[in-house]
């Protein structure tokens, strides 16, 4: 899956690791150069539009054409001619570029995950077999809720949904599925919904052997699913432990466009502020359908948080509407960990960390899988100083959710950066899944450090064209600081790439 290499002649390039080699040794190349490169060999043959080839290089940046020029030049000269003397990059005149050598793609040089001390699963998304594609939310939303219930049971290893759904709508086998998350089991199914009715298929394979411990078809009620849910779980929990170990039941929402809105808007929570404007309308709906469902005061809760911390708004309001709304959330159910953890954070972004820290230990002991609640962890611990055991955080985060969310790098980059490895804070930041997000601050403070000023304040601008409110002052009075230390760390590195204050 993610982090795939290619072969050419005699280079292999992996755009994961940021790597080129020749002949199995390694090749400099320059960041632009090599997102270049990567963009071309995994479309080998095709023509790619010079402004794709912009986008792929200079990711919400405006830059002149003839940047691209400039850096197709190096690649060429970096490249040298093919064995036939041709270039590998051809230009297409007044279009763009294709990449005309013949390219292999290999397998993932990840090395794979052990597999943990108990046994460890994958819910692999659920299959729409409804003809309506606007099924596909109910489908989605089966499976995000069934690894929920299997992760709050201590006796099990369970994968987090941003993971999974890394394998939606591709071919793969089961093994190498296994393997790329570091788990022996996987559970597959699919969903029909339909005049009022669902009709569910489950199985639970061994990806070792290949073998099927368990399957079972459900056709019920549309109004019986969350039943449904319960005993698929169940089930799942009995093949693999030997016997059922409940943990604390879950409060089920009430009302189905509700729970379909949810899905719909947890997909959205980002640090975009235009996603996190449509994820508002549909929780504050929820809400109104459904006044007592605990997850959607959860998110809506995160809405305005990301609001008051990362647009630079006004914070008295939105800190405490976000507040309020996650202490609503945990007294609708208080055995959600979801809710814990979201509460905790909100707690300790409110400075209230004795509060903070006893609501993360709940939210722990509720379900010890979640990874959301590591990860979250890790933000608060490298900003009260603690930052070896952030780390460890963020580590644990990443192993129960090996394809995150963008927010899980920017928590590792900032922890990166507070233990003074820039390199390695570079290299996070700079990835794909977070380099357009607000991390930017991290990646031009870690930059600055290095003394790499031009490139600290070429992502300062970036980042303020996103983040136009942002300032120094507002930011130190809106973290977490516990650490004097950290925060000068932190506040010098910004300075030094030029952010405002």
């Amino acid at each position: 899956m993610q982090g795939s290499r290619f072969a050419f002649g005699p280079f292999v390039l992996d755009s994961a690791a940021g790597t080129l080699l020749r002949n199995e040794v390694p090749v400099a190349i320059g960041y632009r150069a090599l997102q270049l490169l990567a963009a071309l060999v995994a479309r080998p043959g095709e023509i790619l539009g010079k402004a794709e080839l912009m986008d792929a290089a200079w990711p919400g940046a405006v830059v002149e054409e003839g940047n691209l020029t400039v850096q197709i030049a190096l690649l060429r000269k970096l490249l040298g001619p093919a064995a036939d003397g041709s270039q590998w990059i051809a230009t297409v005149p007044r279009v763009g570029y294709r990449f005309v050598g013949a390219v292999q793609q290999l397998g993932s040089a990840r090395r794979p995950l052990p597999l943990p001390d108990k046994p460890s699963i994958a819910v692999l998304p659920f299959i729409n077999l409804s003809n309506d594609p606007e099924q596909e939310t109910f489908a989605d939303g089966l499976t995000e809720d069934l690894i929920t219930d299997l992760s709050r049971n201590s006796g099990l290893f369970v994968i987090a949904r941003n993971s999974a759904f890394v394998y939606k709508g591709k071919a793969m086998d089961v093994r190498g599925i296994a393997q790329d998350l570091g788990v022996r089991y996987l559970l597959e199914g699919s969903a029909r919904r339909a005049a009022g009715r669902v009709r569910i298929n489950a199985q639970l394979v061994d990806a070792a052997n290949g073998d099927h411990l368990w399957a079972e078809r459900f056709d019920r009620s549309l109004e019986d699913i969350f039943a449904v849910q319960d005993e698929v779980t169940g089930k799942i929990v009995q093949a693999l432990l030997g016997r059922l170990r409940e943990p604390a039941s879950r409060r089920r929402p009430a009302n189905i466009e509700a729970y379909d809105l949810c899905v719909r808007a947890r997909k959205l929570m980002d640090d975009s502020p235009q996603t996190a404007q449509e994820a508002h309308l549909m929780l504050t709906r929820a809400v109104a359908l459904d006044p007592g469902y605990a997850e959607a005061y959860r998110w809506l809760a995160m809405n305005h948080w990301m609001g008051w911390v990362h647009s630079g708004g006004p914070t008295e309001p939105d800190r405490d509407a976000a507040l309020e709304l996650a202490r609503k959330a945990v007294s609708l159910d208080p055995d959600d960990a979801g809710c814990r953890w979201v509460l905790a954070y909100l707690l300790a972004y409110g400075r209230s960390f004795t509060e903070a820290d006893a609501e993360f230990a709940r939210a722990i002991a509720l379900d010890p899988n979640e990874a959301d609640t590591w990860a979250a962890l890790s933000d608060i611990a490298v900003l009260a100083g603690r930052i070896e055991e952030g780390l460890e955080y963020i580590r644990k985060a990443f192993r129960l959710n090996p394809f995150p969310a963008s927010w899980y790098y920017l928590a590792l980059g900032q922890a990166q950066y507070a233990a003074g490895d820039y390199e390695a804070a570079i290299e996070t930041l700079r990835r794909d899944e977070t380099y357009r997000t607000s991390s930017r601050r991290f990646l031009a403070a870690s930059l600055a450090q290095l003394g790499r000023l031009d490139e600290a304040r070429a992502e300062v601008e970036l980042f303020l064209v996103g983040n136009p409110l942002f300032t120094i002052g507002h930011w130190a009075s809106s973290e977490p600081l516990r650490d004097a230390a950290t925060l000068e760390h932190f506040v010098d590195g910004y300075r030094k790439a030029g952010l405002p204050e």
